[in-house]
């Protein structure tokens, strides 16, 4: 970098005074999709209870919107570089407000699963700008370091919030109004983004490619559909039709994106070994935690009895050390090297999960509290650090398209969590033996899920009741332990991955990074 260059960047920075107030306005965003993401399994007993959906339904209502913002956040966050990332920003709050109303209202599974659907079309177009606007705001790399640890702990405060306040409303109103918390904080964000936000786009973009939009979305959505449906019923004829199609139009759009003169997602970012290191960490991480996250608020109500609200307290530790390590993470890298922090976090969180596969009915809080605790703090070194790695790896002009790769991963890593931890969950728990005398459509019930069997219990005498709640809640804390063990695995065979893929990858003293010969470099270039 010239020093000529330097000095631009400098008085950029100095011209941009309000970048921090811009921030605030861009972590609301975050902390919407957060809120909305834990919420969802706190209120999953009330659905239940409502709508009877069955429990391959209630899977799909907890993922469905994984999937299609999964599908859809390469596309989005090259559109966001395209027309403007504060324009498509302040589109998509508004969207997610609006189909947050219809998640509230919905009357059946089907349309909380279309609600559902709808709110991953909407969120795909808030988490892409937000980082995307960061790169382009923070142009000295320790501040920027500072913001992504901020934007991080503000998705670890998110997920704080999303239990307390999801249980509080749980105890005094009804499931609904858990997702019409996501309107005060849309208008804040529409209202104050309109004002604060400074605009950003790719000022040469090209074209944007509907072909490899649609390829895109077919490829992802078939993929995971496959591999879901294959770890919840086996292999079917269906399923395969779903796994070739899904994977021949991601061939298609990879070999699309190598010929377009403006593709939708340069492939040329995956030359970069610390790029692509940073966004495997994230995929398997999340697809390591989501499955077991996405049960836990479920044991500690119907397993262990706990309230909603206070449900929503036992989670807070993962929340809070995953804040605390978020905002001090780049300080940390930058000390020792960002595969240490990456892979001792990552580590860090396996062995946390392992210490769950002894989790029990009557397993005390201080073994599950220290749990949570340590997850969050490796959670939250973690996913900083490659963030950070993955935003400094590109340049500005693409922040969009790298956003969303590192978005599409985490949303993608949460599906195939779900999918195939939470088919371990459903698998185990639908093998259980109800008492002997249970009237066949009280068990049928009950093998649906550990909420239908609370329901059905009801009318039932109470030795009978007793026995068949204790068969089921039996089966669902087997199943929820070798979920933790298996989340335990993928987090220690990730963290080992780690160690050697981000082998001398550093974040930035200073400068901005800039490509070089054609090509990415490995090692972001600092300013001397």
């Amino acid at each position: 970098m010239t020093s000529i260059e330097q000095r631009t960047a400098s008085a950029e920075v100095e011209r941009s005074p309000g970048r921090w107030l811009a921030l605030a306005v861009l972590v609301l965003a975050v902390l919407l999709v957060a809120v909305d993401a834990t919420v969802l399994g706190l209120a999953t007993p009330y659905i239940s209870e409502d709508l009877k959906p069955t429990g391959t339904q209630l899977l799909w209502i907890g993922d469905v919107y994984s999937f299609v913002i999964a599908g859809l956040l390469v596309s989005m966050g090259s559109l966001g570089d395209r027309i403007g990332r504060k324009k498509l920003l302040l589109i998509g709050a508004v969207a997610f407000g609006g189909v947050s109303v219809l998640n509230a209202y919905a009357t059946t599974p089907e349309l909380l699963m279309l609600a559902r659907a709808l709110l991953g079309v909407a969120g795909a177009t808030l988490m892409p700008s937000t980082l995307a606007l960061i790169r382009n705001i923070f142009h000295d790399p320790r501040e920027r370091s500072l913001a992504v640890g901020i934007w991080g702990a503000m998705a670890s405060a998110g997920a704080a919030v999303g239990p307390v306040v999801g249980g509080f409303l749980l105890e005094h109103f009804w499931w609904g109004s858990v997702f019409l918390i996501n309107l005060p904080v849309m208008a804040v964000l529409v209202v104050v983004g309109i004002k604060f936000l400074p605009e950003s786009k790719n000022p040469a973009p090209g074209p944007w490619d509907l072909i490899s939009v649609v390829l895109s979305l077919i490829g992802m959505i078939g993929v995971v559909y496959a591999i879901k449906e294959a770890a919840a019923h086996g292999i079917r004829w269906d399923v395969g039709v779903a796994a070739l199609l899904g994977v021949a139009a991601l061939t298609w759009f990879v070999r699309r994106q190598l010929t377009l003169t403006a593709p939708l997602l340069d492939m040329r970012l995956f030359r970069n070994r610390g790029f692509s290191g940073a966004v495997l960490a994230d995929l398997l991480t999340v697809l390591g935690l989501s499955g077991l996250v996405f049960f836990l608020s479920q044991f500690l109500q119907l397993v262990q009895g706990r309230r909603p609200f206070e449900a929503g307290l036992a989670e807070l530790p993962a929340a809070v050390g995953a804040v605390a390590a978020g905002l001090i993470a780049g300080m940390v890298a930058r000390r020792f090297s960002v595969r240490a922090v990456v892979a001792g976090g990552l580590a860090a969180v396996g062995v946390a999960l392992a210490a769950l596969t002894t989790l029990s009915q009557s397993t005390g809080y201080p073994l599950l509290g220290a749990s949570l605790l340590v997850v969050g703090i490796g959670a939250g070194f973690s996913f900083t650090v490659t963030a950070d790695v993955i935003l400094s790896s590109v340049p500005k002009e693409q922040a969009g398209a790298a956003s969303a790769v590192s978005e599409t991963a985490y949303e993608l890593g949460a599906a195939l969590g779900i999918a195939l931890l939470g088919s371990i969950v459903t698998g185990v728990y639908r093998d259980f033996t109800a008492p002997a005398g249970t009237p066949p459509e009280v068990a049928s019930a009950a093998h649906e899920s550990l909420g239908g069997a609370v329901e059905s219990t009801a009318g039932l005498p109470a030795h009978e009741s007793q026995a068949l709640l204790a068969s089921a809640q039996d089966a669902f804390v087997e199943g929820l332990r070798l979920a933790a063990g298996a989340g335990a695995v993928v987090l220690l065979a990730t963290a080992v991955a780690a160690w050697f893929l981000l082998k001398g990858s550093k974040l930035e003293d200073g400068g901005v990074p800039r490509k070089g010969r054609g090509e990415l470099r490995d090692k972001p270039q600092s300013a001397r």
